[in-house]
């Protein structure tokens, strides 16, 4: 998908404390810094470098959730630090079927503030064409306030002219908008995006009943991957050629399921691995499937390196 010797990917989004456990421990997780370690860790021998943009406090937290992305070899240029702002809370309650219950403490997050003020570093680094792969969420859209979701799509639209890919990831969440808002914003983001990754319930929830390739297809977008849990995955490519093609891939079943959070930000990390290095829509399906049956067997979000080392 990408010509060169190294892929330069980028990241928006939030990433937040995290307790869970019991006794309770302090983590930290968000669906698209998920993606962007598990990618940075995947992308080492893969020629694929990492970079996220958000917002932190000058707090020691913050400083801790830098430092910890430094380690997983991801670029904190892209971060600012705001004074009185600290990152945002979730507490997670685990049932023994893995299943989770979360609670949050967003409303004041560090991230929402991004582009409030100043020129941002990411809307430095896409003037100065250094990001090849921009990935963005329904989550990093939906905590934005208006003014700052209207300065997002206007640089990913000079993103795309610079001749930069985009990858949107769905993730909606009902308790951070209404569906109305959601496919508004969202309608403005498709047409700029190279692949749609979604699932089938945030499909459902908000476009309602729907022809999958004939909604992207319309839009512009060439390539929709739509999660189905334990079914896998369904893939939709080539939609802006004469012959689109879907096809479905199975997914991986583990003995054991401890916690399915960050399961489909793990898919993410490895469909991007093979995708953004020429590898088949099939190809990437099965690492995204092989990365996530790993996850979903251990606690939390972020799982230790040695436990994915035979996929890096």
């Amino acid at each position: 998908m990408i010509q060169g010797d190294s892929v330069k990917v980028a990241f928006f989004g939030e990433c937040m404390i995290e307790l869970s456990g019991l006794p309770l421990q302090r983590t930290f997780g968000g669906d698209t810094l998920n993606t962007a370690l598990y990618l940075s860790r995947l992308g080492q021998n893969r020629g694929i470098e990492v970079s996220y943009a958000t917002a932190l406090g000058i707090d020691h937290i913050s400083h801790e959730m830098l430092e910890s992305w430094k380690a997983e070899n991801i670029d904190t240029s892209l971060v600012r630090r705001l004074d009185e702002k600290l990152p945002g809370l979730y507490l997670v309650e685990t049932e023994p079927n893995g299943d989770r219950h979360i609670h949050y403490w967003r409303n004041d997050s560090a991230a929402k503030f991004y582009f409030s003020v100043d020129y941002t570093p990411l809307e430095s680094a896409i003037d100065q064409h250094k990001i090849d792969v921009l990935y963005i969420s329904g989550i990093s859209l939906a905590i934005l306030a208006e003014e700052s979701k209207a300065i997002l799509i206007t640089l990913l639209e000079k993103h795309k002219s610079n001749g930069g890919k985009l990858i949107f990831n769905n993730n909606f969440r009902p308790q951070l908008w209404t569906t109305r808002q959601a496919k508004y914003w969202y309608s403005q983001i498709v047409p700029y995006t190279d692949i749609v990754l979604s699932s089938e319930e945030d499909e459902s929830l908000v476009w309602g009943e729907h022809d999958v390739a004939s909604l992207y297809q319309q839009a512009g977008c060439n390539e929709v991957v739509i999660q189905r849990g334990r079914a896998g995955c369904k893939v939709y490519s080539g939609l802006q050629s004469a012959q689109p093609e879907c096809f479905q891939i199975t997914a991986n079943q583990p003995e054991r399921v401890v916690d399915i959070c960050a399961c489909g930000d793990a898919f993410a990390a490895g469909y991007l691995a093979a995708r953004l290095t020429d590898g088949t829509e099939g190809a990437a399906a099965e690492l995204g499937h092989q990365l996530a049956s790993i996850v979903i067997q251990y606690p939390g979000a972020i799982i230790p390196p040695g436990a994915m080392k035979a996929l890096t």
